[in-house]
């Protein structure tokens, strides 16, 4: 594996050391934007030196509201580089959702764009007056002296330091292709490996959204394995649709930047067709997606089409959550020959990345989520807390240097999931003679009807398998017969596929206790920008 650092501890190494190996090499492109390495890290140094100058000190919170973009990279690195702690908060907030987690946070700055100086103006004041405000291409008029307002562009239009400018700290030496230089900005001297790097929220769709707390050594442990297993190396081009503030999206950044690799932005997943032509254009080598964007890909672009048209697609990777064996057969047949499957699981409770399934195995263990990733270890643990015999359904707990240190100011759900044992996942599964995991559900999905314990995830997979929906969800409602009942939202192929024809389709692979009650059309699942499937709207679509 060609891998351009020689011996990480901090999340922005990946950027310098990358810089220092492949200066003049594009990182990243997005649009127009075709921006090299050294031209990113000296951004990010540079803001990196304006934030120390306005006593921002390791620990401190930064905010990023932005979309994936060469803003939001430099900003990534720029706070990690001057000792602080990134919060990446989701671009689809509402006031609402935002005051709170300001308050939560108390960040001494916010960076965003134009697109999102409404929304912070409409926060509540005393929240948004304490911080300092960097906008890049400002557009609003703010109350004069009321708010201390930046422009992005005037921070980083000043002289670019070098990493190792004087006043920082002294950089760590290191050899690269026999090279030695002094490629590492270390921040303050107070930042180690175990300081908070970033806090990253959960997308809710099991809860509410905590802020899951991961340290430097948290990340670079995780980015080391995903390099390894995945082979990313520095001829890699890696589409990203995946928003960075969603922690496989993070992840996606970390890797290929650590790896000297190319990284192409695209923001407009709500138009497949262009993604794919994309994909062919840049020649791009791997593309990563929950199972919503393979539903999306399959159904609703040209992917098809394109199958001999990208011969550079090593492979495609998949996580957050299920997917269903008849996506993962319908996509093995699309893609061309050539192009690796990876089934991936994970959370972002793990840094992102905790198993994965191995290309060659796809059809023999398809329903399986494959071994631990190199330094990861899984358990299933039944419920008096030992370890499960094989094929026994227990809950996977998984230890390693990648697990969180807590939800932030929450000690009471960091004890709920972290113990001697490891984090627990929430996720019910077994483990097989070979050594290979599998999920079954998660233990809040399990909902009792008329006596019967059912587990939803079985009844979306026989959804699927009607091949008469693109995307299903089953969902428990209280029932004073039942005590639950069970409604099915599904988004249907086409208009010719009814209640009916789909429930009947059902009948014939389930038992009558299993088939939901409802069955109700809509034209999509509602998702948050994660893909992740919003199991609270899709509750108010149902009720």
């Amino acid at each position: 594996m060609n891998f351009s650092m020689a011996n990480p501890t901090l999340v922005h190494h990946f950027l310098e050391s990358s810089a220092q190996a492949y200066p003049d090499k594009i990182a990243l492109i997005h649009e127009d934007v075709r921006a090299t390495y050294s031209y990113i890290n000296n951004n990010a140094n540079q803001l990196a030196h304006w934030l120390i100058d306005q006593k921002v000190a390791t620990g401190d919170r930064v905010i990023i509201i932005l979309e994936n973009s060469l803003e939001y990279v430099i900003s990534y690195y720029g706070i990690l580089k001057a000792g602080a702690v990134v919060v990446s908060l989701s671009t689809d907030l509402k006031p609402d959702g935002l005051n709170p987690l300001i308050a939560e946070m108390k960040p001494k700055v916010i960076i965003t764009n134009h697109r999102f100086e409404r929304l912070l103006q409409a926060c509540d004041p005393s929240l948004i007056k304490a911080p300092k405000i960097i906008i890049h291409n400002p557009k609003s008029a703010w109350p004069p002296n009321d708010y201390d307002i930046v422009s992005f562009e005037e921070i980083i239009s000043a002289s670019q330091p070098l990493n190792s400018e004087p006043g920082i700290s002294e950089p760590l030496v290191h050899e690269t292709n026999n090279v030695d230089s002094k490629a590492y900005f270390t921040g303050p001297e107070s930042l180690n490996p175990d300081s908070l790097s970033s806090i990253i929220y959960t997308s809710g769709s099991t809860g509410k959204p905590k802020g899951v707390m991961l340290s430097h050594k948290n990340i670079v442990s995780n980015t080391w394995s995903i390099c390894q297993y995945l082979n990313i190396n520095h001829n890699d081009i890696q589409m990203v649709v995946l928003p960075f503030f969603y922690v496989m999206g993070k992840s996606l950044l970390n890797t290929h930047m650590a790896a000297g690799a190319t990284v192409v932005l695209n923001n407009k997943f709500a138009f497949p067709a262009s993604v794919i032509k994309q994909m062919a254009d840049e020649n791009i080598t791997a593309f990563s997606g929950v199972p919503s964007t393979y539903a999306y890909l399959l159904h609703r672009s040209p992917l098809a089409k394109y199958r001999d048209h990208l011969p550079s697609l090593r492979y495609c990777s998949q996580a957050g959550g299920h997917m269903s064996k008849q996506i993962k057969q319908e996509l093995r047949q699309v893609l061309p020959e050539h192009t690796d499957i990876y089934i991936m699981y994970g959370a972002t409770e793990a840094s992102a990345r905790l198993t994965y399934l191995t290309p060659e195995l796809y059809f023999e263990k398809m329903e399986s989520i494959g071994k631990p990733i190199p330094g990861v270890t899984m358990r299933i643990l039944g419920s008096d807390g030992k370890d499960a015999p094989h094929g026994e359904i227990g809950e996977l707990v998984a230890s390693g240097a990648n697990i969180m240190q807590g939800y932030w100011n929450d000690s009471v759900a960091t004890r709920k999931v972290l113990d001697q044992n490891g984090y627990h996942t929430g996720d019910m599964g077994h483990q097989d003679k070979e050594g290979f995991f599998y999920v079954t559900g998660r233990k809040d999905n399990l909902i009792k009807v008329g006596g019967h314990r059912i587990n939803t995830q079985e009844i979306e997979d026989v959804l699927m398998e009607t091949q008469m929906v693109t995307e299903a969800i089953v969902l428990g409602f209280p029932d004073k017969l039942l005590g639950n009942k069970l409604i099915a939202l599904v988004a249907p192929k086409n208009t010719d596929f009814t209640e009916s024809h789909i429930l009947g389709q059902c009948l014939e692979r389930l038992p009558k206790y299993k088939l939901p009650s409802e069955i109700k059309l809509v034209k999509a699942l509602p998702k948050n920008l994660s893909g992740k499937i919003d199991r609270s709207r899709c509750f108010a679509l149902c009720a």
